[in-house]
């Protein structure tokens, strides 16, 4: 059973693997294992056998992900990768950065510090909800588009509805338009099969440390070779000069590879996490999560009345989905609730005025799982939503 292989507190039905991602045992091993390793001899680890050990690493990604791992890059996570390409892309007054309003909250922030500094204007466009196809996201999202739109920075699958996009069709109109794209992935790798050389994207931020399984810290910043020399080092330090140690390095790597002292260990451990997914045979895993996940949002929908944010039978979500629930009188009484009496950590969240459960599904859970969630919101809802909820459709 795949619940065995993971240290999570087994009295708690965990629905949030979203936020922070979940490691398993094997995996969390090595990472250990790697730690131990660098501090048997510092010196030797960090400043002569790091940047093969890397290289071997980001290898593996690359076949994970189809990409050379010249043009990868192993960093923290997606937020600190999208701050990298933002401050990194040179933008002047009037420039607009087009985006949608479901991207995550801290990388909104980003893009707007950088365009109080250029004068740039971040523009957050509607995305249609209930979304019915991908057709009908791009044709709307494209009519935005202007002859001041010098970037795109989009999610592949977006935090607060776990839509996921179609990024690919929308990276493809953006170079014909020669409009730079930069793609928020921080929950798709794992979650899907990932081809970066099939994306057409410019730049591509993921963790590896949510759905991929690997521990916290892991993250790359993937960028096409035509528009590597734009990238700036956030932190410069010995890799801004490049080291004649690592001549099959790009400058995009030494530049961002080597910002200190830190300890590498969770991005060494990405290959142990593919392959416990390989061994686990995880496109059967992720089948069987999207079926559950599929029950549950039915499921749920039949109890609040409420329609769903995507057709039940689309593949406008993956193993991650939001289900509208009725205004609760208190959505942070109905999350601690949900916790305390039941057991179950899951996020509620308030977004263009309405509320919403997130629920992700991992190989851990299991449908008693599903079946607790549902029996709960059975008998929590009715007494704490507002009096004059109304039940009325999702809409921008």
């Amino acid at each position: 059973m795949l619940r065995d292989q993971f240290l999570l507190d087994p009295q708690i039905v965990f629905l949030n693997h979203g936020s922070f991602g979940a490691c398993p045992r094997p995996v969390f091993e090595r990472y250990q294992a790697w730690q131990r390793h660098l501090e048997l001899q510092p010196v030797k680890f960090l400043g002569r056998e790091l940047d093969d050990y890397l290289y071997q690493a980001r290898s593996e990604l690359g076949k994970y992900v189809n990409a050379p791992p010249g043009e990868l890059v192993f960093i923290p996570n997606a937020t600190h990768g999208v701050n990298i390409i933002a401050r990194s892309l040179q933008l002047n007054p009037g420039d607009e950065i087009l985006t949608t309003d479901q991207e995550y909250g801290a990388c909104d922030l980003a893009w707007e510090f950088i365009s109080k500094k250029t004068g740039a204007i971040y523009h957050r466009e509607p995305l249609p909800l209930p979304a019915s196809s991908e057709n009908q996201i791009v044709e709307q999202f494209w009519q935005t588009v202007s002859d001041k739109t010098k970037i795109i920075y989009i999610s592949h699958i977006t935090s607060p509805t776990a839509i996921t996009l179609p990024i690919q069709q929308i990276c493809q109109r953006a170079r014909e338009a020669g409009i730079l794209t930069v793609i928020d992935g921080a929950h798709a790798p794992g979650q899907l099969a990932l081809d970066l050389s099939a994306l057409n994207a410019d730049f591509y931020v993921g963790n590896c440390h949510k759905w991929m399984l690997s521990p916290k810290g892991a993250g790359f910043l993937y960028a096409r070779p035509a528009v590597q020399d734009r990238i700036e080092p956030l932190i410069v330090s010995w890799g801004y000069q490049s080291r004649s140690s690592t001549p099959r390095e790009t400058r995009f790597v030494d530049y961002l590879q080597w910002s200190g002292t830190h300890d590498p260990a969770a991005a060494l451990s990405v290959p142990a996490a593919i392959e416990f997914m390989q061994e686990n045979h995880w496109e059967d895993v992720r089948r069987s999560c999207h079926s559950l996940l599929r029950d549950a949002m039915e499921r749920i929908s039949r109890i609040t009345g409420l329609p769903s944010l995507y057709p039940f039978d689309s593949k406008l979500y993956q193993q991650m989905g939001t289900v509208p629930i009725p205004r609760v009188k208190d959505l942070n009484e109905l999350k601690n609730r949900l916790y305390e009496e039941y057991k179950i950590e899951i996020p509620c969240m308030e977004w263009r005025n309405q509320h919403f459960l997130r629920l992700s599904v991992q190989g851990y859970n299991t449908s008693a799982d599903i079946d607790r969630l549902v029996s709960a919101l059975s008998e929590l809802l009715p007494d704490m939503i507002v009096d004059d909820n109304a039940i009325r459709p999702i809409s921008a």
